[in-house]
């Protein structure tokens, strides 16, 4: 908590260094700094409820003054809002780790929908529609090969992205004996997903091999007949059942026996090597984690405007089962509130906004498998601690309700 709250001020800070006058940057680079301050304004906002500010000639003695919700949403729009007119506008290419236009209108709409939290009035959802047909007509568009997204490749669906790479400890989440030629790491057998959210997808129960009627999203696992050196034996999506090497042989766990990836575990302790179902959505066949990480896709924003529609009254059936269809799920006979946000769960998973989404859809608080009775309906925990050190450093600051 603490490196990600000093992290994203210290973007905020430095982004308005390039924005005040005194650096006399380009209309460009004024946008681009506008862009990103309101990027890590949004999410110092989003977990913590306020945003500190401090400007640039303010004096070492002097406290950052605390915005309150709205006055930090008021800022984030006025940036987004001034710099979309002087971004570049770029559809789907190579260049897409900087700013654009369409990145913009991404953060404006993903604000937006998010708004009432933020201010307590109800979202402006036709200007989230209209930010939404704005990328649209900037040439990004929902892609078929679900999977090829996730490679580091042009498509039509990544608005903004980072360069990032971690090396070898992309086989962390790895078992030890899925191996490959350039696993130097090893693997450490963390992080499975729950059951309840594998049970979202259609297909077969326990398996997720070739032919299980699943659809495109949950992925695939190699067997005996198509493990080969173009997926080195280790599956898309979710990773279930018998796990297989690059020739097509069963692996075993470190006593020998057949290595079972099962659906269920026991809790945060007690498994064992094979409990709990994996995720691979960046796959290790194309590097030590390609360098396009992707931050905004337009799957998001075709269903952020399914969502507003939805809230508007407007029948967004269409609009779903549009993307349904291209992910091979079969189609929805009408559109609820939990729908969308299953959608949204197949669709984005491991892209960093779930938590985001539960919040809107008022389901953070509720009860799932593992989670702690006592949490369960704590409306305390929608926003994260502020750090000690902050608090200390800053009298400003008021420490969030339940910590």
């Amino acid at each position: 908590v603490l490196n990600t709250w000093n992290n994203l001020n210290q973007n905020v800070f430095r982004a308005t260094e390039i924005i005040d006058p005194a650096s006399s940057a380009s209309a460009v680079r004024k946008a681009e700094a506008q862009f990103l301050r309101a990027f890590s304004m949004f999410f110092v906002l989003d977990f913590w409820g306020i945003a500190p500010f401090r400007g640039v000639n303010d004096g070492a003695d002097v406290d950052p003054a605390v915005l309150t919700s709205s006055e930090a949403y008021n800022l984030i729009m006025d940036d987004l809002n001034d710099a979309v007119g002087n971004l570049p506008v770029v559809g789907p290419s190579a260049g897409l780790n900087r700013a654009s236009r369409a990145s913009a209108n991404f953060l404006r709409a993903k604000v937006m929908l998010n708004s009432e939290r933020y201010t307590g009035s109800a979202p402006n959802y036709q200007a989230v529609i209209d930010a939404v047909d704005a990328i649209e007509a900037d040439g990004f568009a929902l892609q078929s090969g679900y999977f090829d997204i996730f490679k580091e490749a042009v498509d039509n669906e990544t608005i903004w992205f980072v360069n990032t790479s971690v090396g070898n400890r992309i086989w962390n989440g790895m078992h030890y004996n899925q191996v490959a030629p350039d696993n130097t790491g090893g693997g450490w057998n963390g992080f499975t997903t729950l059951a309840e959210f594998y049970d979202k997808f259609e297909g077969a129960s326990n398996t997720n091999f070739v032919g299980d009627m699943q659809e495109e999203r949950r992925g695939w696992v190699p067997d005996a007949t198509n493990a080969d050196a173009t997926n080195l034996g280790i599956g898309y999506g979710f990773l279930i059942g018998q796990q297989y090497d690059v020739n097509g042989n069963p692996l075993n766990d470190r006593g020998g026996n057949p290595l079972v990836f099962s659906k269920s575990l026991p809790g945060l302790s007690g498994n064992t090597e094979e409990t709990g179902i994996r995720i691979i959505k960046y796959h290790p066949v194309n590097g030590s984690f390609a360098n396009h990480e992707i931050v905004f896709r337009y799957a998001d924003a075709h269903l952020m405007r399914a969502e507003a529609m939805f809230r508007m009254g407007t029948d967004a059936t269409l609009e779903m089962n549009t993307l349904r269809s291209l992910r091979g799920a079969s189609p929805l006979g009408s559109v609820s509130e939990s729908a969308i946000l299953d959608e949204r769960a197949r669709e984005l998973y491991v892209e960093f906004w779930r938590r985001n989404d539960l919040l809107r859809f008022n389901q953070y608080t509720a009860n799932w498998e593992f989670k702690e009775p006592t949490s369960v309906g704590d409306l305390n925990r929608r926003l994260y601690p502020i750090p000690i050190n902050a608090l200390l450093s800053n009298p400003n600051l008021v420490q969030n309700p339940g910590y």
